[in-house]
């Protein structure tokens, strides 16, 4: 039996439960390919399984909601090739199956993105969960050249992610990111803001409007924000940074005023040409997608430990060298 080695979770707990261990490499079975795991993001909603928060895991489990890898083995030599380089994302990996925090993961061929790209491991790390949710909610949002945007939660790794790819997108937009902590402002211009609201901005200033808003806190904020748009303005709420998954209340007529607009962007909705061309983006714009932290597969659960104490932000990744 071959073997390989993974992080673990037997039981919901706190991130010392996250066990590296060796395990069974997982073995071929029809309909499916598998990977050979070079890197993945950590993501919040990996922390709150972790937590016990999610009701239809179950344990024992090997987490991770995203992959960049190469195709070890397959049953569609028709659709891939050894070695090829792909991205999957969610589609319940690391939930109703075990997902990527190992050094092979088994993999759905449906849930195979094949990608051309000469980015390194760690960048590509980035991209697939962070960077194809900032990507996908930004064209949601039909940015124009002159737009002021604002994004709320813009410490996470989506919002540093967003204000980059917002610039390269249209670099005449003016981008507004807000964060608790005011020890993170300069370091949010750096990575693209040009202006950053601090504080428990729960509401915005009576007077701030704006033409687009990528509100990553979600259902807490997002009837406010609606209150924060120019005419024709839209909201696009993705994401529960706020730890609140659905609204009190919402009464359309209400809660969205005349001539503004309410979307949405969910990941588990892959469309596998928007990937190529988020990497072909931030390629050919030279958009600078390096992670805030790079971990092995042994230090993941040091990686949890950080989100999960708030100090740290910005996109976290492992990768696995060969």
């Amino acid at each position: 039996m071959q073997m390989m080695h993974a992080v673990v979770v037997d039981h919901p707990g706190a991130p010392d439960v996250l066990s590296y261990r060796e395990v069974p490499r997982p073995a071929l079975k029809p309909g499916w390919s598998l990977v050979r795991v070079h890197g993945f993001g950590i993501n919040h909603s990996e922390v709150f399984t972790r937590q016990g928060l999610s009701p239809s895991v179950e344990f024992p489990r090997i987490l991770g909601i995203e992959v960049v890898g190469e195709v070890a083995a397959t049953t569609a030599p028709d659709q891939f090739t050894t070695g090829q380089t792909v991205i999957s994302i969610m589609g319940e990996m690391g939930r109703a199956f075990d997902g990527s925090y190992a050094e092979y993961v088994l993999l759905p061929n449906e849930q195979l993105y094949p990608i051309t790209t000469d980015l390194s491991w760690a960048e590509l790390a980035a991209l697939p969960e962070t960077g194809y949710t900032a990507y996908g909610a930004l064209r949601g949002l039909r940015l124009q050249p002159q737009d002021h945007v604002l994004i709320r939660g813009g410490s996470s790794g989506v919002g540093m992610m967003a204000a980059k790819l917002a610039h390269a997108l249209q670099p005449g937009i003016r981008v507004t990111s807000t964060t608790r902590h005011a020890d993170k402002a300069a370091t949010l211009q750096e990575q693209g803001a040009d202006q950053v609201l601090t504080g428990e901005l729960t509401h915005l200033p009576a007077a701030a409007t704006f033409d687009k808003i990528l509100d990553l806190i979600g259902p807490k904020t997002a009837k406010d924000s609606l209150q924060h748009l120019t005419p024709g303005g839209i909201v696009s709420s993705t994401g529960e940074l706020g730890g609140q998954w659905a609204f009190d209340a919402f009464e359309p007529i209400g809660d969205i005023p005349n001539n503004r607009y309410l979307t949405s962007f969910s990941s588990g909705e892959v469309e596998p040409q928007l990937l190529q061309e988020l990497v072909d983006l931030v390629t050919e714009k030279h958009v600078d997608i390096h992670p805030t932290k790079v971990f092995t597969l042994r230090e993941v659960a040091q990686a949890h430990a950080e989100i999960e104490s708030r100090q740290g932000w910005g996109k976290y990744v492992v990768v696995i060298e060969a």
